[in-house]
């Protein structure tokens, strides 16, 4: 059987991000800061604090923020935000522009003197979160978002040490989401267009 209806060139699928589409700062976030390593201690500080702000929010809410915490947090300067007093947590509550939690606000303020507190000792948050990046030269690049494990074994270690050296507000599943947000374990879905420009 034949038709006159014009033959209509095959399309392949457009690959679709791991997350982000349709929002140009999400998507900027997602091809340029999601899975890159990070380092240094003030990148380390604001990464902990955020993904702490986020814990029972999404993610978005507090990218979209991120300009507004910088300004109220001083860049994450751990030196400044650990002198931060009284005043600065009254302050920090009534700033609109960011998430205003007290635990998470004086979780913050914590963190900063635990990183002065490593410096103290010799050592840096950047040795520590680094020294728990998983091997991956086996890594099997996941196919779908339940693929990916909230928690890992090298989570629960994190955010153990973490605890130990005076960090707070990092459980298991708030330093996988870290150690995904600073590059310690790429979890790009195998068909996201970030992997495919790589490999390309």
């Amino acid at each position: 059987m034949t038709s006159d209806a014009p033959a209509v060139p095959f399309a392949a699928p457009v690959a679709t991000r791991c997350f982000g589409d349709g929002d140009p700062l999400y998507e900027a976030y997602h091809d340029t800061e999601w899975g890159v390593p990070v380092h240094g201690e003030r990148e380390l500080l604001e990464r902990v604090a955020l993904e702490g702000f986020q814990s029972g929010l999404a993610w978005i809410t507090v990218l979209r923020k991120r300009p507004a915490f910088r300004s109220a947090f001083a860049d994450f300067d751990p030196a400044t935000v650990a002198r931060f007093g009284d005043d600065d947590v009254a302050r920090l509550l009534a700033d609109v522009g960011i998430v205003r939690n007290r635990a998470k606000i004086e979780a913050t303020i914590a963190n900063a003197r635990a990183v002065l507190a490593l410096e103290e000792q010799g050592r840096s948050l950047d040795e520590v979160f680094w020294s728990h990046a998983p091997d991956r030269s086996a890594h099997v690049r996941p196919a779908t978002w339940a693929d990916v494990p909230p928690v890992t074994a090298e989570s629960r270690a994190l955010a153990r040490e973490l605890k130990s050296l005076g960090f707070r507000f990092i459980g298991p599943t708030t330093a996988y989401a870290a150690m995904q947000a600073c590059g310690l374990v790429d979890d790009h879905l195998a068909t996201c267009p970030v992997v495919l420009a790589r490999s390309a």
